[in-house]
């Protein structure tokens, strides 16, 4: 019998984070080699929007995509040239259910994609699949929709969500260097809700909570953490990991599993 496979949700955060000295690129480059290797990883990525339908990543070897502008060109050098899963992509169509998931041959690894698995696992040796978020559906379906796939982790397959819990461009700038208490809330009230399983406080936010408002701002980042929380199954343990603010971006992530490594002593 396959041992469960880990979901996680990984606060992405700048492309910056993958060539600077900083703890949370530290902490999942430490993490990576401790945890069970997968088979093939599912990664539902905030970089990739699709209306009407999820798409996933197809063609052999899916490209590497630069999606930023005016960094370092050490990022530009940067591929993640992992290989396609094409018994993962057979049976998240079948799982999904008749045409909600779509082969796509244009796109390919964005950032948020090869930001993530180039510091869990710099090889590339294991099989992707990258999956867009739907924008066509609302919290609850993209929930549904992760439950749906849930049983991918009893058969050798890791799910991992990459976005960020707090995501607000407009407001990152002006806020830079400090820990605004809209962000510290609502990074607190999710944590609860997360750790407690509470889908109604993960999917549900009132017109007047102008935190959510803030923090979610125009939601693909936040969409992600869906999928890792609807993949959970009975008994998973939860760990929160990266649980810094600067400004409006949070890297808060979560490990669900019986695998919870310690954070390192150096952070």
């Amino acid at each position: 019998m396959t041992k469960s496979m880990p979901a996680l949700f990984v606060g992405h955060g700048s492309p910056m984070t993958m060539i600077t000295e900083n703890p949370e690129r530290r902490y999942l480059e430490w993490l990576g080699p401790r945890l069970p290797r997968p088979e093939a990883i599912l990664t539902v990525t905030a970089h990739w929007e699709t209306n009407g339908a999820a798409h996933i990543t197809d063609g052999d070897h899916p490209r590497t995509i630069h999606d930023f502008r005016g960094f370092p060109e050490e990022l530009y050098r940067k591929h993640y040239a992992a290989p396609n899963a094409p018994a993962l992509q057979a049976r998240i169509e079948e799982l999904a259910g008749p045409g909600r998931v779509v082969r796509d041959t244009s796109w390919g690894f964005d950032h948020g994609v090869w930001g993530v698995l180039a510091m869990l696992y710099p090889d590339a040796d294991i099989p992707v699949v990258a999956m867009s978020v739907d924008r066509a559906m609302g919290a609850e379906a993209h929930l549904e929709l992760a439950q749906r796939l849930a049983p991918l982790r009893g058969e050798g397959v890791m799910i991992v969500g990459s976005g960020n819990i707090v995501h607000n461009l407009a407001l990152y700038r002006s806020t830079m260097g400090t820990v605004p208490e809209w962000a510290d809330d609502f990074r607190n009230r999710i944590n609860a809700a997360v750790v407690a399983n509470d889908h109604a406080a993960l999917t549900r936010f009132s017109a007047d909570d102008k935190a959510a408002a803030a923090a979610i701002n125009s939601a693909e980042h936040y969409l992600p953490l869906l999928y890792a929380v609807g993949a959970r199954l009975p008994g998973d343990e939860v760990a929160v990991f990266n649980d810094s603010i600067d400004g409006a971006l949070s890297m808060t992530s979560y490990l669900f599993g019986d695998v919870t490594p310690a954070k390192p002593q150096d952070g």
